[in-house]
Order: C-alpha cells, then structure tokens, then sequence
C-alpha cells in the first residue's frame, strides 16, 4: 500500500476593513496555482475559531487545504507566499498574516489544539511553540498573529460541516454598493431552502447574503449540500462582474464552539457554553435596547443578555419569568454576562399564586402577616395564608428552541433548521 503525502497549507489573519479577506485571498492563491498545474485536493477549509476571542479578525476564521507533495511543493510554496505579501493590506493594524505548512498526518495532538481555538485562546508564542514541536514551517508577516488559526485551520476535524459558496467582486468596486436582485435572493430561499439558509431574514426584510463591510465579497450562500450552492448560484442575478467564486467546507453553524458545562460556576469568560438554568427574574431592557436577567443553579448564577441587533428575539425573552427552566446556548463577553444566541424551554413557571377568592366572589387581601386573608367588599376572613395556585397560559411552550434571527446570527451557531429535533 502506497501512502499518498500531502501538503497542507494554512492561511489566517488578513482580513483588513480597508477591503481584504482571508477568504479572498485563498481563492485567489488557489487559482495561481492552477496556472502552474497544482491542484487543489477536495475542498478548501474556512475554519471559524472562538467568536470571544480578544484578537480577532471580523469572522474570526482560517483557511486551510491541501496539495500532493510532489516535485512541484517548493514552486507552491513560493506563490502562496509571494501573493500574501502582494495582496494582505500590512497598513492594518489588525493585519497579521501567518502562513502554515504542513507535511505530516493529523495527530491528536493537532486536533486538541485546534478545539482549544475555538473553545479559548492560544498566544502567538504558543501557536509557534507548537508548530514548531509537530514539523510545521511556520511564516510570520508583522506580529503573525495569523498562524494561530493556520494551525487550527488544518487540523480541526469536521464531523458536521457545511458550505459556503463566496462570490467575489472585482477590485475596482471594493467599497461601492453592491449591485444584487433581491428579488432573485427572495426567489433562491424559496426554490432551495432548506439546504441552503440564511440567506433572508424575512422579519427585518434584510438579505443576509449580501456582507455589509466593503470586503471583496459580493455575495455568500451557505448550505448543507454543495449541489444546493450550484442550483442557488444560477438562480442568484447580479448586475456588476463576478470576478471569481469559491466553494469552502466549514464548521459554521455546526455550534462547534459550544460547549457542555456541568453548573454554572463551571463557565469561564470569553467561553462559549450550553447551561442549564432556572430563570431568576424577570427581564428588563435597559437604554440602548438591550435585554437583562439572571438565571440561577445550585453553583451560583450568571446575568444574560439579548441585545438590541437581536430585535423580536427579545420580545421571546421578555415572556420569560421567574421559575421557568431553560437551556441557554452562548458565550460569556468582556462585561462577565452571557451572551445568548438561542434557547430551549426546559420546564415553564406556569403557575402564579394569587390571594384567595371570597364567597362574594372578590379577591381577597391579606390581613396582615400570619393573621390569614380579608374580604374588603363583605368583611368575611379566613386564617389560612396561603395563596391559591392558578395555572396561567404562557406563550412560550416547554421543548422549544427559539434563536436570535438571521441578522444578528453568530457564523457558529447551528440554526434551529439544521438541528436534528
């Protein structure tokens, strides 16, 4: 049996909101090297690492693949390299290239690694310690920042996955309005969904294919299949040329970066998480928009959020109330408060206890504390002092996952239509 070698190529960190992405870049890297004959083993990773990262591009992502290891990897190398220097904008401060070669198997170690990116941080100086140990050669461009998510990029496995299919624009309309027939969007979700989604957010009319930042970007449509990329992109109609596309095999939307935890207490900031709580208080909306409340358990409790670019999402949380047990999926930001991307009710409060009801057919009031309840219409008391238990409609139903909508939608996070319920 004849081993095939590859070589695999890691790229992070160029993205600049002057107009580059890593995307971009990598679709652009892999057409030179079809000029020269190299192509391109399966489909190329985009590898979206932890959303809480405190250095971070603005998706946060690597791109990864691979070529044979053959008599023409030196001449690939070099063009990699040639056209990160040519095209990644240095004058960036948030620009730090790195770029990763790699010519030996996956190992656990690699895969460990690689969670660790997308569950937490990893240091410059971590991620070079590490390269270094399993054979990497690593390329730095300024602090190279960028072979934190090269590293991760390659060695990530990918049991749930999707694609993305990413249009580009020519250069000269970077930072130009985008030229796309909305109604041939609205059409495409209609004709594909739901193999592809998120591509409308129909409650806040908004195309979500369409980036809102002037990257090379024209257009993104994600979905499960990549005959379902095909069909959409001929249904899609754009009045401005497609200077390219490409197709990425990706870890968005699988919730990769959420985690299990056992408690509360168990969370640590900047950490993505699936926790279990009960509802302390009712939540508030502060000015700005966003929404507050506390959910409780036996280790402690944690402030939970859904801010204003959720929109009608937090009218779902503001039917929360005291007593209500929920699932919450998210993570944990800067000011120590979850994030929340979506929930599930587990169990609903859907009891309230109220003052008795008199003969007379008045609700009662209390007669002072442990001296029972009073009717103030008929005078009639009763020295028990408990309050009656009435069962109350909710709008919210037990089981029920409900998520943040399309526009305010994390690039991890699973949408309730890809979950198996």
């Amino acid at each position: 049996m004849i081993l095939i070698k590859y070589l695999h190529i890691g790229i992070d960190d160029t993205d600049s909101p002057d107009g580059m992405c890593t995307t971009y870049l990598a679709c652009h890297i892999i057409d030179k090297l079809k000029e020269v004959g190299i192509e391109i083993v399966g489909y190329p990773r985009l590898i979206r690492l932890n959303p809480f990262a405190r250095f971070k591009t603005r998706g946060n992502g690597g791109v990864a693949f691979k070529i044979l290891n053959d008599d023409k990897t030196d001449l690939a190398k070099k063009i990699v390299l040639d056209e990160v220097e040519k095209l990644a904008m240095f004058d960036c401060d948030n620009t730090n290239p790195g770029v990763v070669f790699y010519d030996g198997e996956i190992t656990d170690e690699m895969v460990e690694y690689s969670f660790k990116a997308i569950y937490s941080f990893i240091t410059i100086k971590e991620a070079e310690e590490f390269g270094n140990s399993i054979g990497c050669e690593l390329h730095k461009f300024k602090k190279g920042r960028g072979i934190i998510g090269s590293i991760a990029a390659i060695g990530l496995p990918l049991e749930d996955f999707t694609y993305e299919l990413l249009a580009y624009r020519v250069p000269e309309n970077y930072g130009t309005k985008r030229h796309i027939d909305y109604d041939s969007v609205y059409l495409m979700d209609r004709e594909t969904y739901p193999e592809t989604f998120e591509n409308v957010d129909y409650s806040e009319d908004y195309i979500a294919i369409e980036p809102k930042t002037p990257c090379p970007v024209l257009y993104g449509i994600r979905s499960n299949t990549v005959e379902a990329l095909e069909r959409a992109k001929k249904i899609v109609r754009v009045e401005e040329p497609v200077e390219n596309y490409c197709i990425f095999k990706t870890n968005q939307h699988t919730d990769m970066h959420i985690q299990k935890t056992d408690d509360i207490a168990s969370m640590k900031q900047f950490g993505c998480y699936e926790v279990v709580g009960t509802v302390k208080n009712k939540p508030t909306i502060i000015d700005g928009g966003h929404m507050f409340f506390y959910i409780f358990d036996d280790s402690g409790e944690i402030e939970c959020g859904a801010y204003e670019p959720t929109k009608n999402f937090r009218k779902l949380v503001s039917d929360l109330r005291p007593g209500d047990i929920v699932k919450l999926f998210g993570g944990i930001g800067e000011q120590n408060t979850f994030n929340i991307e979506k929930f599930q009710v587990v169990k609903l409060n859907d009891v309230e206890y109220k003052n008795p009801i008199c003969e007379c057919g008045k609700r009662m009031t209390s007669a002072g504390k442990n001296k029972g309840f009073k009717c103030k219409k008929c005078g009639n008391k009763i020295n028990d002092n408990k309050k009656v238990p009435i069962k109350i409609f909710r709008k919210l139903k037990n089981g029920q996952f409900y998520e943040t909508p399309v526009s305010a939608r994390r690039h991890l996070s699973k949408p309730i239509c890809r979950m198996d319920l």
